[in-house]
């Protein structure tokens, strides 16, 4: 059994490959700064899950983490410590590396979402492309060789569908693609010049159970069972290549293995579903009509994706097995179970 650093750990992918890692038997570090850009209340969910306390009660402060602050949380068996850190905190990354001999890094650790990073540019730089530095920087200090990087499908904004990752994707519509390339391209320099073996991972919207809070699946689900306004931007006929968290936290613990460096995209690999069809599903889940409040489309959202996953299957012998039917089944009645504290989530 190896240990390893998941950073972003209290995230929503992030939070899931740990949980896997740990049914496997392995040993994981986890860091976060665990930042406020959504309810901190979801992280705090996720990482009672990690820590196994079962009892655990959502906070009355939705931008105070109960587990943040400087220093160390174990679980029980000691199998799941937790960091309070920053990955753009060079220094302390550094400590962690000579404390821990990792066999590898999964950098899962991100400013997610196309529109604030439209508002924020410069902490997408410092935390997406500035952090992944520092961790490839400390893996060529301290010997640690594998790399594991949380990329997007963004980046494929105007490229024909289906996505392939050898298209070109040098025209990033959004800062927060922007960001991904730079840290994808430091991650190829370092494999160049200090043979650290990376594998980037494309993500194609992920949903399932605990998603952030800023995402349209987690959104619609709420409006629609509060009997609030949903917001639709643009027509609805936007089309997503919607992938189940656990599918993709599966393909991610596959890209552990040595292949040098690739890119990989992990979608769905199905016809993409319109946010129209997505409503009308949710709709009929709950029994509850959508308050439809329609918005001019975004600006840097793009219309359409869909990956094509051959690449995944023959490297990682790595194909999803829930459908989207499946997956959103399992977030609604993740939503409801839940659903007195999530009310005044944010």
């Amino acid at each position: 059994m190896a240990l390893y650093l998941v950073t972003g750990v209290a995230g929503f992918i992030a939070s899931r490959v740990a949980e896997m890692l740990l049914a496997q038997g392995h040993s994981v570090v986890g860091v976060d700064n665990l930042n406020d850009y959504y309810d901190v209340r979801l992280k705090d969910y996720r990482l009672s899950r990690l820590m196994g306390e079962a009892g655990w009660q959502p906070g009355a402060d939705a931008r105070r983490s109960i587990y943040g602050g400087r220093g160390r949380r174990a679980a029980g068996d000691g199998r799941f410590i937790f960091e309070a850190v920053d990955i753009e905190d060079h220094a302390a990354l550094e400590k962690l590396f000579r404390e821990y001999n990792f066999a590898a890094v999964f950098n899962l650790g991100a400013r997610a979402g196309v529109g604030y990073s439209v508002e924020n540019p410069h902490v997408y730089l410092t935390t997406n492309t500035h952090g992944t530095l520092n961790l490839l920087e400390c893996q060529r200090k301290f010997g640690v060789k594998k790399m594991v990087l949380a990329s997007t499908s963004s980046l494929y904004a105007g490229s024909p569908m289906p996505f392939t990752e050898d298209q070109p994707v040098n025209a990033p519509l959004s800062p927060y693609a922007a960001s991904k390339k730079a840290a994808e391209l430091f991650a190829h320099s370092h494999h160049k010049m200090h043979g650290l073996d990376v594998t980037i991972l494309r993500y194609f919207t992920v949903f399932g159970p605990a998603g952030r809070p800023d995402m349209s699946l987690f959104r619609f689900i709420q409006w629609i069972e509060n009997g609030l306004p949903l917001q639709l931007f643009g027509d609805g006929k936007q089309s997503r290549d919607f992938t189940f968290v656990d599918d993709v936290a599966r393909g991610t613990i596959l890209a552990a293995k040595p292949v040098g460096y690739e890119v990989i995209n992990l979608g769905g690999g199905r016809s993409p579903t319109t946010l129209n069809e997505v409503i009308a599903k949710i709709e009929s889940a709950l029994g509850k009509k959508a308050l439809v409040q329609g918005l001019p489309p975004q600006a840097a959202d793009i219309k359409a994706t869909r990956a094509d996953i051959t690449k995944a299957e023959k490297l990682l012998g790595w194909q999803p097995v829930t459908s989207f039917d499946e997956g959103l089944a399992a977030t609604i009645a993740w939503h409801r179970n839940n659903r007195e504290w999530l009310k005044t989530v944010r």
